[in-house]
């Protein structure tokens, strides 16, 4: 189509096609960009205008590319939201996986240490007094439990 005759349009047409558009976005980028791209089809002749068809074609182009672009963010939003799902899945399977190694590689005060402070959330002075030791033992047996977690879930220290 002629550079003219896409002037023409435009002059003519797009502030309908603006109002078109952001009815169905709600976003004034995107709705510029959707705009844009029906006469910039239309410049590279993607399109072949039939007389007395041009607002009808240039109304749908609208809606459909923006029909498209919520398509897409719908697709997006959805992925999205799986690889959120898987990766929750995995880090509680290997939650999961942590506490069985606990429960049947530790001894039960370990064990008990390892609860109180990563399920239960105490600090290392709470867990010293409901234990009867010092926070330095503490600190030493979480540490040993934490290596020893760390060598049996990641023996090559990746």
């Amino acid at each position: 189509m002629e550079r003219e005759a896409v002037k023409r349009l435009f002059m003519q047409h797009y502030t309908k096609m603006q109002r078109v558009a952001r009815t169905l976005l709600y976003d004034e980028q995107e709705t510029e960009d959707v705009c844009q791209d029906i006469f910039e089809s239309l410049l590279r002749g993607e399109a072949v205008l039939v007389p007395g068809t041009e607002e009808r074609y240039l109304m749908t182009s609208v809606r459909n590319r923006c029909l498209k672009r919520l398509r897409h963010e719908a697709v997006v939003r959805d992925y999205g939201k799986h690889l959120i799902d898987e990766g929750q899945e995995a880090e509680d399977e290997l939650i999961q996986d942590i506490v069985e190694y606990v429960v049947s590689h530790l001894s039960e005060r370990e064990q008990r240490i390892f609860r109180l402070r990563f399920t239960e959330g105490y600090s290392y002075e709470e867990i010293a007094t409901a234990e009867g030791i010092s926070k330095v033992a503490v600190w030493k047996r979480l540490s040993h439990i934490i290596t020893e977690v760390k060598k049996h879930f990641n023996p090559k220290n990746l």
